[in-house]
């Protein structure tokens, strides 16, 4: 018997029974470390609703204030090419890996710690708004120091030869590569899931000092991964001054204007971090031939695009507490359905996203992510009300069936990305080129948070005032469609004529 479209029952079933069992299949016990370093950063998840809500209630920081914040905090993720060159040139007591994760668990530790002491009233050598800005960069910088490491390791745990010591195929290294990639989603997925009920159950039984100290126990997870790091790694190479002392100095400007507040400081560090990311890259990329090069700039371009779209900021969240009535514990479910369906849709599309070309994943996923924002819209504009008294059900349904739609879209917006790095990673560089990758992406990142920044100065939003979020939340649907279409249909037909011979992107 067949269906509609023609196929058999039998190849649903094949297709059904490989979406399923692929993961499965691709996981090897040498990928345990990094698995580890990666669930450990979505767990972290554990403390986002006490923090949401201890920022909301004790603290004094603007939704405007926040979005400027989130900048600051996203450089670090700018400036990865220092981490990475450290990484692949500079072992630490002998260690190219194992340090590094230990050296970012305890930062990590040392945020959490500082969070901690702050809602506590026990660390008062700072306001606690400081304190908050403190912990959160300490934490930032511990995540990104394992994620660097962790992205090396990633192209390392592939092997590159058959047991007898003779090449592998390319096709087979380049799909094992792209699945070490699926499998990291899926660890970070799993991250959040086990973490996302506890979290709105921690921050409605205890106080948010408690939650935060409870935090400890993921750095430990991912300094256990560390001990277990037994992989063959590149013979250590020289330091190339120009990335590691170009990468500091840089660093040590951001910090300057960071800490001296100079006008307009973020949007020049944009800039200049634009001119050095892009700079370095070209550098790391100078040994590839030149259609490999332009596959990579291509999609960079593309990816840039998707990324640098504005959010709402916190003012949403706020509204959802003030005038929706979302408590801790709901906030808690939202992010548990969330993480979970997040993780499923991984699992089961990751190999047919694998297998389609860039400018198409990333259409699509544009459309739905739009498409998706409109209950959010709707809600502002009190729309559960109307439901409510006709159809018999309220903002909670609906907030519900949009974290349940929606939630998928972002970590399989990473994957094509991610294979594509892994794919074409040099050795030797391969910490600086996913490092300097990144940084170009977490730009992107900057860029959505300055829009971000823009437009909740521009449409006020405060506590209890939330007249111009309808407003914020149509403008940002709006950028967040019509930026990413118009580089998907400008550079997608180029992309997909330079990759088309590659099976993974």
């Amino acid at each position: 018997m067949t269906d509609t479209t023609g196929l058999s029952a039998p190849r649903w079933k094949e297709k059904l029974e490989t979406a399923l069992l692929n993961p499965i299949r691709a996981f090897r016990l040498r990928y345990l470390p990094l698995l580890m370093v990666y669930f450990a950063y979505g767990a972290l998840g554990i403390i986002t609703i006490a923090e949401s809500f201890w920022i909301k209630s004790a603290l004094t920081l603007t939704p405007s204030e926040l979005a400027a914040l989130s900048v600051w905090l996203t450089l670090p993720w700018t400036i990865k090419m220092v981490f990475g060159e450290l990484v692949d040139a500079v072992p630490v007591m002998g260690s190219q890996r194992r340090a590094y994760v230990l050296i970012g668990g305890g930062l990590v530790a040392l945020g959490l710690l500082t969070l901690a002491g702050a809602a506590g009233g026990w660390l008062t050598f700072a306001a606690p708004q400081d304190l908050y800005r403190l912990g959160s960069f300490l934490s930032v910088v511990g995540v990104v120091l394992q994620d660097v490491t962790a992205d090396a390791m990633s192209t390392e745990v592939v092997s590159r030869e058959t047991a007898d010591g003779s090449p592998r195929d390319p096709r087979d290294i380049n799909r094992d590569l792209g699945m070490v990639q699926v499998l990291g989603r899926l660890a970070l997925s799993l991250g959040m899931v086990a973490v996302a009920g506890l979290a709105g159950w921690l921050a409605s039984v205890f106080s948010y000092e408690t939650v935060f100290l409870c935090g400890l126990v993921i750095p430990l997870i991912s300094i256990s991964g560390a001990l277990l790091i037994d992989i063959k790694t590149p013979a250590t190479r020289s330091v190339d001054w120009r990335i590691l002392g170009g990468g500091i100095a840089f660093g040590a400007t951001v910090a300057t204007l960071a800490i001296t507040g100079v006008p307009y400081g973020q949007e020049i560090v944009f800039v200049v971090s634009m001119a050095v990311v892009s700079a370095m890259l070209w550098r790391v990329v100078g040994d590839l031939d030149p259609r490999t090069k332009e596959k990579i700039f291509y999609a960079a371009l593309i990816i840039f695009a998707f990324r640098a779209t504005p959010l709402v900021g916190q003012g949403y969240t706020w509204f959802t507490i003030d005038v929706l009535g979302f408590d801790e514990a709901f906030q808690g479910t939202l992010n548990q359905i969330g993480a979970l369906l997040a993780l499923v849709g991984t699992w089961f599309f990751s190999d047919a996203i694998t297998r389609r070309p860039i400018p198409v994943v990333l259409f699509w996923l544009t459309i739905a992510a739009s498409l998706l924002t409109v209950p959010s819209l709707a809600l502002t504009l009190g729309i559960s009300e109307w439901t409510q008294a006709t159809l018999g059900f309220g903002a909670r349904t609906i907030a519900v069936i949009d974290t349940a739609a929606s939630s998928p879209l972002l970590q399989l917006s990473m994957i094509p990305l991610l294979t594509l790095c892994a794919i074409y990673a040099p050795e030797k560089r391969r910490a600086t080129w996913f490092a300097l990758m990144g940084s170009l992406m977490n730009l992107a990142l900057v860029a959505g948070a300055l829009q971000t920044k823009y437009l909740n100065q521009i449409l006020v939003v405060d506590r209890g005032s939330y007249e111009n979020l309808p407003l914020i939340l149509g403008l940002v649907m709006t950028i967040g469609l019509v930026v990413p279409l118009t580089a998907i249909l400008l550079f997608g037909r180029k992309l997909n004529e330079e990759t088309a011979a590659t099976p993974t992107t």
